[in-house]
C-alpha cells in the first residue's frame, strides 16, 4: 500500500489519529501536509513527517480557503478533527450544541468544499472522514457528539454519490474508543479524581476488552486512501472491536 507522489492534507493532524495517520502517509511515501489549529503540534508532526504544517482553524472558510490555496495539488484529504461532549438532549446547552456543530460538521464541511475543486480539476482523488460509532450507536449521555457523527456519515454518502462520476473516492472510518491524548483530556476533564475508574470501563466497553490505537486506525485509513481499495467508496467502516456488533 504505497502513496508514492501523493499529496495528502491531514486536518486535525496534530495528535491522537490524525498524527498517526499523517506518519502512516508519510511512511507510505505521501506528501503530507498537516492542518490544525494547534501550530505547535502541526509543526512537530510536519518536522516528523518531513511534511508541511499549517496552522489554521479550519471552521473559518477564509482559514480553510487559505491552507487549500497553498497546496497546488491534493489528491487525498483525511478529516480527523474531533471535540467531545458528555450530556444528554435535556443537559446539552445551545452554546455546546453549536461549538460541537462547528468544530466536529463545519470543519469537515469546509475542508472538503475547499479540496474538492482540485480533485476535480485533476482528474480524481480520495476523502477520508473520521466518523464514530456513535453515529450508528445509541450512546449515553452523548448527544451532541453523537449527532455530529450522525453528520459526518451523512456528508460522506452524499460526497461519495456527487463526486463519483469525477473519480473521487469518499468513505469514513467509525472507531469505538481510540486511546489518545484526546481521550486522556476528556477522561481528566469529566471525571477528576475517578480516572483509574473511568480508563477501566472506556476499556471494559469495548467487546475486546481494550481500547483501540490510534496506528491500527492509521493502518485502515492507509488502506482506503491507497489504490488497493479503489473499488471501495461509499462506505462506512467500523474500527470498534466488536462494539456494534458483539455488544451484550
Amino acid at each position: 500500500m504505497r502513496l508514492d507522489h501523493r499529496v495528502a492534507v491531514v486536518t486535525g493532524g496534530a495528535s491522537g489519529i490524525g498524527e498517526a495517520i499523517a506518519h502512516a502517509f508519510a511512511g507510505a511515501g505521501a506528501e503530507v501536509h498537516i492542518a490544525d489549529r494547534n501550530a505547535e503540534g502541526a509543526a512537530r508532526v510536519a518536522k516528523a513527517t518531513g511534511g508541511f504544517a499549517h496552522p489554521a482553524d479550519l471552521a473559518e472558510q477564509e482559514d480553510a480557503a487559505r491552507v487549500f490555496a497553498a497546496i497546488p495539488r491534493v489528491d487525498i484529504l483525511v478529516n480527523s478533527v474531533g471535540a467531545a461532549h458528555v450530556g444528554t438532549l435535556s443537559t446539552t446547552s445551545p452554546e455546546d450544541f453549536d461549538r460541537l456543530f462547528r468544530i466536529n460538521v463545519r470543519t469537515y464541511f469546509l475542508a472538503m468544499q475547499a479540496a474538492i475543486g482540485k480533485m476535480r480539476d485533476q482528474g480524481g482523488g480520495v476523502i477520508l472522514n473520521l466518523a464514530s460509532i456513535a453515529a450508528q450507536a445509541g450512546l449515553a449521555d452523548r448527544f451532541a457528539y453523537s449527532m455530529t457523527k450522525g453528520a459526518v456519515l451523512a456528508m460522506t454518502y452524499s460526497v461519495a454519490r456527487d463526486y463519483l462520476p469525477y473519480k473521487i473516492r469518499c468513505n469514513s472510518i467509525s472507531p469505538a474508543r481510540i486511546h489518545t491524548p484526546f481521550v486522556d483530556g476528556f477522561v481528566r476533564k469529566n471525571y477528576p479524581g475517578s480516572e483509574t475508574e473511568a480508563y477501566a470501563r472506556l476499556h471494559a466497553a469495548q467487546p475486546m476488552g481494550r481500547m483501540g490505537l490510534p496506528e491500527e486506525v492509521a493502518s485502515l485509513a492507509l488502506f482506503l486512501c491507497s489504490d488497493q481499495a479503489a473499488f471501495v467508496t461509499g462506505t462506512d467502516y467500523p474500527l470498534d472491536g466488536g462494539f456494534l456488533n458483539l455488544h451484550g
